[in-house]
């Protein structure tokens, strides 16, 4: 079932919630997956408005699933259940010419951490998967952004990309999928407040 909503606003994220119990009758797993990817620029070059923007879709949004998720999984019997927030590598570090990303993915492992410590004894795990590199549409987006739709250039880009990671590829979005149902499932049922990096080897 699909239900658009603008993951950035409180009234519509409760919402979907309220719409999804409707439907299933309780939430047991949610994967919070939003993000968004400014154009690059220096720290000092951002303007306000695109700083309140990308924490706004990256770090708010999160925050705000979580909110009404929690509320769910406190109220339901038996209560619990399992989070999962999407981070990336980049929230590990800083990202040149991405400053607002990787501090709102960052944002997003303390705030994972956070919630895991507060609600581990009322049976909600709360856990980030870091993920690097996937074929996605933002990935896709963010190179087209650097060097336009030329293919030869798209491609040298995802070359060297790849070139960097030891796994020597870019990932798939079903592995990504595969570690953040892992996480939501009994197999995972020890471990709450973990940072689950996905990247084929990048960081290591």
């Amino acid at each position: 079932m699909f239900i658009r909503t603008d993951v950035s606003q409180g009234g519509e994220v409760e919402q979907l919630i309220e719409r999804t119990v409707a439907e299933f009758g309780r939430l047991d797993y949610a994967l919070n997956n939003a993000a968004s990817l400014g154009a690059p620029r220096s720290t000092g070059d951002f303007t306000e408005a695109e700083f309140d923007s990308e924490v706004n879709l990256n770090l708010k949004s999160v925050w705000l699933c979580m909110k009404y998720e929690i509320a769910q999984m406190l109220q339901q019997e038996p209560r619990g259940g399992a989070i999962v927030n999407t981070s990336s590598v980049n929230g590990l570090g800083g990202a040149a010419s991405a400053a607002l990303y990787a501090m709102s993915k960052a944002g997003i492992l303390a705030l994972t951490k956070s919630a895991a410590q507060e609600y581990a004894a009322r049976h909600i795990r709360v856990n980030s998967l870091v993920a690097g590199g996937f074929d996605t549409e933002l990935l896709r987006s963010a190179v087209r952004e650097r060097v336009g739709s030329d293919p030869a250039k798209k491609a040298e880009i995802f070359s060297k990309y790849a070139s960097r990671i030891p796994l020597g590829r870019i990932g798939n979005p079903e592995e990504a999928a595969e570690a953040a149902f892992w996480l939501c499932s009994d197999a995972a049922s020890y471990v709450t407040g973990h940072s689950m990096i996905v990247d084929g080897g990048l960081t290591a």
